[in-house]
């Protein structure tokens, strides 16, 4: 329809103007990359960026999260190929990867609402197969529904592989039998284990219905064999699964990754994973304590393939960039933000700061009885926090920072309580200078987190022995002695001779008998280099005391002696025998088998 408009007394028709609907603007999904520590995550990336990042790490195994920003331009340039021969047309502007530590919870880095992540590469070496942290990590991904591909790295490792093709298929058919032999008899163990795992798994080139099937990429990181491949599944899965997900809203969402504190700003290394972020926002960032808001004095865009920063005006969803703050210092990393608009109201900004904190406190959950947790950073925390839990193991204070004095002092107070709870554990943190160590807390600090964990559960059983075998200290513990040659250094009132301890623990006040059941008498004193001692274990050689008898009669050089267990003794350190060592059970053995000779129930 249109109107009729004069003009100089001739009526004309003016058209409307028709409204032409926007397509929506879709941001690069966010690749996590993740599997068991050593398999070769890194590395992948290196390949793919063309870096050399893994040598760098702590014990070569990636401990913080770092981004690298693939686009679209690139995956056309170096797969167009293999984008032709699968029928994919790149709509999407390209990926953005996420290079996670080697252990599961690192995975489940968090956005608001849910996982960071859109897809997943899950990295298994091909001759390792699935391990136990591939395991929990697939576990992370199935709980926050992240759709993922396998790549099953090192094929190079495989016995006799040569790089025959440029095509991983073609290259695949090419290799020796004995090495094709080899191939498929790892890649069909890995698929019998993601049967197992409740996943029907294929060669990539053999599936046929991606919403059913999990699709096998083989690659090497290290010859860039299978690599082409791996990135065009990933750009397939990314048009089938993520359609209209990836679509950017208006609000700005971003979670902080690294923090650099300097004289008079703070630079903070983020990525924007929704919306729009310009120069001239604010930001509202989460802290342990309340959520601060903040200008941003210079915003920097990450370029390509991790090739640095350049200085912008607007940053788009979703990208890595570098912001210069002014100086806030109780901004750590792993915190979430939004972006504040100029036109924003205080009503919504004080809305938005509730969202945050509240998200932050449901991420870091304590016990009111536990252990000290620190580490470097919220994310690194938060996994520290996840493995402890996974264990059983609860968690008093978690803070980020390195140990102090205050931390030293709280785990004192849990010695009375539960001598178990008086362990600090720090990740990639340090003990402060001055801080008085008390020696009765346990402190495991490692850069490698999983470290962490293997020590603090390897001490925990340890002092759980220790405790219960302390609270058996009353008992006489049984205890085999042999008498030394040459080594009588007084007769009588009292005998004074030497003797190795053949197993077990011995103490003054311990009664003795010998291999026919007779009782000797109890030990008075023991001595070891002229110095009195109260308590002797296997394999020292010492002197003791006995008063009422006389050396050579009594008791004669090479005899072997017993501590004379009363049979109410005998029958707890029954009852406790995983307490004693295997040594210190053969004896207990032999001393009822000499009580049982004058009393065939005795013990029983």
């Amino acid at each position: 329809m249109a109107t009729r408009v004069e003009r100089g007394g001739v009526k004309e028709k003016k058209p409307i103007a028709k409204v032409v609907p926007t397509t929506p603007q879709i941001r690069q999904p966010i690749v996590t990359v993740a599997g068991h520590v050593d398999h070769g995550k890194t590395t992948l990336l290196d390949s793919i960026r063309g870096t050399c990042v893994a040598a760098k790490e702590a014990g070569a195994i990636t401990q913080k999260i770092s981004f690298t920003l693939v686009p679209a331009s690139i995956i056309k340039k170096r797969c167009s190929k293999l984008l032709e021969q699968f029928n994919i047309t790149l709509e999407i502007p390209g990926f953005l990867f996420i290079d996670t530590p080697g252990h599961a919870a690192f995975t489940n880095l968090r956005k608001r609402g849910g996982a960071l992540a859109d897809l997943a590469i899950l990295v298994v070496d091909i001759n390792e197969g699935i391990m136990e942290q591939t395991r929990e990590s697939i576990e992370v991904l199935k709980e926050n529904k992240v759709p993922f591909i396998v790549a099953l790295n090192k094929i190079d490792n495989i016995a006799g592989w040569t790089k025959r093709s440029e095509n991983l298929v073609e290259n695949i058919e090419k290799q020796a039998k004995f090495t094709k032999d080899e191939f498929d008899k790892k890649f069909y163990k890995i698929i019998n284990d993601f049967t197992a795992l409740g996943f029907d798994s294929d060669l990539f080139y053999r599936i046929r219905d991606f919403t059913k099937q999990l699709a096998l990429v083989p690659c090497s990181a290290k010859t860039c064999e299978g690599l082409p491949e791996l990135i065009v599944m990933l750009a397939g899965l990314a048009q089938k699964f993520l359609k209209g997900k990836l679509v950017i809203g208006p609000e700005g969402k971003g979670t902080i990754l690294e923090i650099k504190k300097e004289k008079g700003f703070t630079t903070i290394e983020a990525i924007l994973y929704d919306g729009t972020l310009e120069r001239k926002d604010s930001l509202i960032i989460a802290t342990l304590q309340q959520p601060v808001e903040t200008k941003i004095r210079a915003l920097f865009e990450a370029l390509p393939l991790g090739k640095g920063f350049e200085s912008c005006d607007k940053v788009i969803a979703a990208s890595g960039v570098r912001l210069y703050l002014p100086e806030t210092t109780e901004i750590v990393p792993g915190m979430p933000f939004v972006v504040i608009k100029e036109e924003t109201k205080a009503v919504e900004v004080e809305k938005l700061k509730s969202a945050l904190q509240k998200e932050v406190q449901q991420q870091l959950k304590l016990d009111k009885e536990g252990i000290i947790a620190k580490a470097d950073s919220l994310g690194s925390l938060e996994a520290l926090l996840f493995l402890l839990r996974k264990e059983g193991i609860k968690v008093k204070k978690a803070e980020i920072g390195n140990i102090k004095r205050q931390d030293i002092a709280l785990a004192v107070t849990n010695i009375e309580t539960d001598p178990m709870n008086a362990v600090i554990v720090g990740f990639n943190v340090t003990i402060e200078p001055e801080t008085i160590i008390d020696e009765r807390v346990k402190i495991i600090g490692s850069d490698v987190i999983y470290h962490i964990i293997e020590e603090l559960l390897k001490w925990r059983q340890e002092r759980s022995l220790e405790i219960e075998r302390e609270k058996l200290e009353g008992l006489a513990w049984p205890c085999k002695i042999k008498v030394l040659r040459n080594c009588c250094f007084r007769q009588s009132k009292p005998a004074i001779f030497g003797i190795r301890i053949e197993a077990g623990i011995l103490k003054p006040g311990t009664m003795l008998l010998n291999e026919k059941g007779e009782e000797i008498d109890k030990v008075k004193g023991m001595q070891l280099e002229n110095k009195s001692i109260e308590k002797a274990t296997a394999g020292m050689e010492l002197a003791i005391s006995l008063p009422r008898v006389t050396f050579g009669r009594q008791v004669k050089e090479d005899e072997v002696l017993y501590v004379g267990l009363t049979e109410d003794e005998f029958r707890k350190w029954k009852e406790n025998k995983k307490y004693l060592s295997a040594s210190e059970i053969k004896v207990l053995q032999e001393i009822a088998e000499i009580k049982r000779k004058s009393k065939a129930t005795w013990g029983i």
